[in-house]
C-alpha cells in the first residue's frame, strides 16, 4: 500500500508494525479457498447469512461515523466521502436479500453466531459519543480496507473463483471500490497525523480489534470455531 505523503503515513505504519495480523485477515483459508475454487458452498451461505446481519448493524456505526464527522473535522470533504459509504448500503442490503434468496436462505431464520455477535458489540461500542471521530474512522477504514484487500485476491489473473461468486467478489474486490478505501485511508491518516497521544494509542488499539474480529467472522464463516 502506498502512502499519501508527509508524515500522513500513521495507517502505513501501523500495517507495517502488524503485517502478520493484516495477512491473516486479508488472506484468510476461507477467502483462499474462493480464489482456488476449493470453498464449500455451505460454507458461502453460512458468511452469507451473518454478513447480512453485520451489515444491519453496520448501519447505525456509520452513521455515528458521520456526525463525528460532521461534529470534529474541519475538512467538510469527509462528509462527501462518508455519505456516498452509506448511499452504497441500501443497495448492499438489497443485494443480500437477492443472494439470499438465490441460495434459498431464509434471512429471517438465520441467528448471528457468536463471533458475527462480538464484531456488532464491537461496532455498538464505536457509537458511543466518548469515542473520538479519529477512533471511528480509522476503525471504519480498516473494517472496509480487509474486505477490499480480501476479495480482490479472488478476482486476480490465475484465480478459479467459482462463476456463482464472482458477483460477490467484484461488489467488494472492484476497483472502485478500491478507490473508496483510498479515500478513507487518507481521511483516516489525516486526522491521525495531528492526533494526541491518547488518540493514537486507542486508533491503533481499534484497528487490531477490527482485524481480530475480521479473523473471528473469516473461521466462523470457514467452519473453523
Amino acid at each position: 500500500m502506498e502512502g499519501n505523503g508527509g508524515k500522513n503515513n500513521t495507517i502505513e505504519t501501523w500495517l507495517n508494525k502488524h503485517r502478520l495480523m493484516y495477512n491473516k485477515a486479508t488472506q484468510h483459508p476461507f477467502i483462499l479457498s474462493i480464489r482456488d475454487g476449493t470453498v464449500n458452498l455451505s460454507s458461502f451461505k453460512l458468511w452469507l447469512g451473518q454478513d447480512y446481519i453485520f451489515v444491519r448493524e453496520f448501519v447505525p456505526f456509520l452513521a455515528s461515523v458521520l456526525l463525528k464527522a460532521w461534529k470534529e473535522s474541519d475538512d467538510g470533504s469527509d462528509m462527501e466521502v462518508l455519505l456516498g459509504g452509506m448511499a452504497s448500503l441500501n443497495d448492499e442490503i438489497s443485494w443480500f436479500k437477492k443472494e439470499a434468496s438465490k441460495w434459498s436462505i431464509l434471512l429471517s431464520s438465520v441467528a448471528p453466531q457468536k463471533a458475527n455477535q462480538d464484531y456488532c458489540r464491537f461496532l455498538e461500542s464505536m457509537i458511543s459519543p466518548e469515542v473520538n471521530y479519529t477512533v471511528a474512522v480509522t476503525a471504519f477504514w480498516a473494517i472496509e480496507a480487509v474486505y477490499q484487500e480480501s476479495f480482490s485476491l479472488c478476482l486476480g489473473s490465475g484465480s478459479k473463483t467459482p462463476i456463482e461468486l464472482l458477483e460477490t467478489c467484484q461488489r467488494w474486490g472492484n476497483d472502485g471500490f478500491g478507490q473508496y478505501c483510498v479515500s478513507l485511508r487518507n481521511i483516516a491518516n489525516k486526522n491521525l497525523a495531528k492526533a494526541p497521544a491518547d488518540v493514537l494509542k486507542k486508533a491503533e488499539e481499534a484497528l487490531l480489534r477490527v482485524l481480530e474480529l475480521e479473523v473471528g467472522f473469516w473461521n466462523m464463516s470457514h467452519g473453523e470455531m
